[in-house]
């Protein structure tokens, strides 16, 4: 695979690329576009293969016997994570935006409080919302440059009406890999306040060298409450496919889910069954194992152009392709420093706020794009904030 090559997207119908101009005021003619977390890469050839025996056999009808495709799971599962999983604990949902929707209309009722650790994924919170729930943010605090949680104020904070907690695993957008001591401070605090867990770990494959990633699943104990989401959308850049995986142990909690989905007569698209078959394959892997090596020296690149640029601080990613960026030493207003990024460096991003609590001084930047635009876009900002230096 070939990722320093630059493919167009423009007119393809692209969000990241489509609509920059419309949302963020960015020039398509001459923006870079790193908001969105979908990279700019072609999936895999196995991918691509297996879309093109669909399309050359030419009909399209429903999907039947999808025991290759759990199978492919979990293959997967143990052989990256170490994971063991049963295919009938496998659900499909249309991505996990739709799974964790699914999640809170089936486990939670209108009012309850949910809680998410924040600044996180920004989906979250509107899922919730439009769901009609409340979002209780837990804000966490930097410690040494990360972030970490902070269980016994967030203890205080409970009021007994909270139902679920949402955590995002590894950490979009700080691009944390939470130690095991970590995941077991969720599962506790979630046992203290009688809290459904549902971890979404839809980056969990894209971990840099010298981190670990550890599931959910490992932490002993709380196997009645835990819901797992993953994807491979992230993975190999399939996120047009909308599918996703809910992946539940619990025989109580699988059949309250499965008769939801039963209620909303859901069923995946026939096209990203295939997709995920061909991607949890050792061609798949070996593809992750080059993307990996790739975004790490975009990772190496970025943090280091921001470093030279006063002012600005980049938090060493872990995990994910997202870099969150504070600009919170600039000393400049949030209006001043996101103008300078999207008017005079033309580079559409996520802004802070969206993310919740602790967001206010940051930007999000997608890294997943060819090496010669990650080099852009460190020069762009250091002439933007070239006074500072």
């Amino acid at each position: 695979m070939n990722f320093d090559e630059i493919i167009d997207r423009k007119g393809s119908h692209c969000v990241k690329w489509d609509m920059m101009e419309k949302i963020y005021g960015v020039p398509q003619d001459k923006g870079l576009a790193m908001w969105v977390a979908d990279m700019d890469f072609r999936p895999p050839q196995c991918i691509r293969d297996a879309v093109q025996a669909q399309v050359d056999h030419g009909v399209f009808g429903y999907f039947g016997d999808d025991s290759k495709y759990r199978a492919a799971i979990q293959w997967w599962m143990e052989n990256r994570h170490g994971w063991s999983i049963e295919p009938e604990h496998i659900f499909s949902t249309h991505g996990l935006v739709n799974g964790t929707a699914m999640c809170v209309d089936t486990f939670t009722k209108p009012n309850d409080g949910i809680v998410l650790f924040t600044p996180v994924y920004h989906a979250f919170a509107k899922v919730i919302k439009a769901n009609g729930r409340r979002v209780v943010e837990c804000e966490m605090q930097q410690t040494n440059g990360r972030y970490e949680m902070g269980f016994d104020a967030y203890d205080a904070q409970m009021d007994g009406s909270e139902r679920m907690v949402i955590l995002c695993s590894p950490h979009n957008p700080g691009g944390r890999v939470w130690s095991r001591a970590e995941l077991a401070g969720v599962a506790a605090f979630a046992k203290r306040h009688e809290l459904i867990i549902v971890s979404d770990e839809i980056h969990h494959d894209l971990v840099m060298p010298g981190h670990v990633h550890i599931p959910m699943t490992a932490i002993e104990g709380i196997e009645d409450r835990l819901i797992m989401m993953t994807s491979t959308n992230k993975t190999f850049n399939l996120s047009g496919s909308h599918i996703g995986n809910v992946i539940i142990a619990d025989p109580d909690l699988r059949a309250k889910f499965a008769a939801r989905m039963m209620a909303l007569g859901m069923s995946p698209n026939a096209f990203g069954l295939f997709m995920v078959t061909a991607a949890y394959s050792p061609e798949g892997a070996a593809w992750v194992d080059d993307l990996i090596a790739y975004l790490d020296g975009n990772r190496r690149l970025f943090d280091a152009g921001i470093k030279t640029i006063p002012g600005l601080k980049s938090m060493d990613l872990e995990a994910t392709y997202l870099s969150w960026v504070s600009f919170e030493d600039t000393g400049m207003a949030r209006e001043e420093f996101t103008r300078r990024v999207e008017q005079d460096a033309c580079i559409a991003v996520n802004h802070g706020p969206t993310f919740g609590k602790g967001g206010d001084s940051w930007l999000r930047f997608n890294i997943a794009t060819p090496r010669a635009r990650v080099q852009e876009a460190v020069d762009r900002l250091a002439t933007a904030f070239g006074d500072l230096q």
